[in-house]
């Protein structure tokens, strides 16, 4: 078994990624239709309900509000994502129509967008042996900004264009927003159950995000998306992210060398400021786009899976050439040869140390690390 796990965690495309594409090659076969498409709809508006309460169970309200000392960093992630990103996405109009058409470029500047992961920036700044409890406060702080930000620049910058409202600005508040903050509330109650629970739980994040792509791209069936993308639209779209990808990757890197941030944050700055949500972009594409969400989330999910192998990569590469991890305890479990999870964005498991704060390098907490006294030596 660890053998062929090893094997999997080699192969080039992720499994979760698989599990993407063959719901969407399902929904090309068998798309829900009539009443089908209504209880699809439904069932995916309730899971999307479900994961974002999920996420406010799971997200320490301590832990942010410690993660704000952090705040140059913050500031750096989320200028990346919500201010450098859009730019980018826009100066690709340019490519219209010569190399993307309108409809794939919408969803390309959708995509710009987003929010930052959460799960997979903390693992590969954890293989990176970067701050890994500063990357856990970047994604969350990210994830929380981008449900306002991202409809809302969605509407500023896409507009009218997409079917873009007031209204569906709304829906994206109540539907991901509401729950998130009764996941919040609730999380005295509940956080020890997820925690006890959390490969089950696991299971429900990404089944939620299986049934939105179901639902999303058996509503783009009925409209004919793939008629409208040809093979050498496919290609310049991936060669347009490639482009998008490595350029951020350049400037995250180069401008948290330029602020004066230390090995461990620029690496989680890069991390944490050059991806993508799939988890959050699913969900309000479906909100935001309606019947056209196929079409525009085709970017996303090509860009989640490239972001991941870039990123595998270079962490594996930057872990090689040495420097102490910054973290907790339970970044043990994620050495230089583990995969990152490539599923689900939400929030990750809180500090192992159960205080909620973060190690300093080269100190061992109360108990770890210490050899017992030899027999006859009275401990001091």
């Amino acid at each position: 078994m660890p053998r062929k796990a090893a094997v999997l965690s080699r192969l080039p495309l992720d499994p979760y990624i698989a599990a993407l594409l063959g719901t969407v090659l399902f929904a090309a076969l068998l798309p829900a239709t009539g009443g089908g498409a209504r209880v699809a709809g439904t069932a995916a508006n309730a899971a999307v309900a479900l994961l974002f309460f999920l996420y406010g169970t799971r997200m320490s309200t301590r832990e942010a509000i410690d993660g704000l000392r952090h705040w140059r960093l913050h500031l750096t992630v989320l200028a990346a994502t919500f201010a450098v990103f859009p730019l980018l996405g826009l100066a690709a109009r340019g490519l219209v129509p010569y190399v993307l058409s309108p409809q794939l470029y919408t969803g390309f500047l959708f995509l710009c967008l987003l929010p930052s992961t959460i799960q997979s920036s903390i693992a590969f700044t954890s293989i990176a042996r970067g701050n890994v409890a500063a990357a856990v406060c970047a994604g969350s702080f990210s994830s929380l900004a981008g449900i306002m930000l991202t409809p809302l620049l969605a509407a500023l910058l896409i507009g009218g264009s997409a079917g873009i409202s007031g209204h569906a600005v709304l829906g994206i508040a109540g539907q991901l927003l509401a729950p998130f903050l009764a996941g919040q509330v609730l999380r005295r109650r509940t956080a020890r159950h997820v925690a006890e629970h959390r490969t089950v739980l696991g299971l429900v994040d990404r089944g939620s995000i299986l049934l939105v792509v179901y639902a999303a791209f058996s509503a783009g069936m009925a409209q004919g998306i793939w008629h409208q993308v040809s093979l050498p639209r496919l290609v310049g779209l991936l060669a347009a992210e490639a482009v998008l990808l490595a350029a951020m990757l350049t400037l995250t890197g180069q401008g948290a060398r330029r602020l004066g941030f230390d090995r461990a944050d620029r690496i989680t700055v890069v991390f944490a400021g050059s991806k993508k949500s799939l988890a959050a972009g699913l969900p309000m594409a479906a909100v935001l786009f309606g019947g056209g969400a196929g079409l525009a989330v085709l970017p996303l999910m090509l860009f989640h899976q490239m972001q991941l192998m870039v990123c595998a990569v270079l962490a594996k590469r930057w872990a090689r050439q040495g420097g102490a991890a910054v973290g907790w305890r339970d970044e043990r479990d994620d050495g230089p040869d583990s995969a990152p999870d490539g599923g689900s964005d939400g929030p990750a498991r809180e500090p192992g140390d159960g205080r909620g704060g973060e190690r300093r390098p080269g100190v061992a907490p109360a108990g770890e690390g210490r050899r017992p006294a030899p027999a006859g030596v009275p401990r001091r």
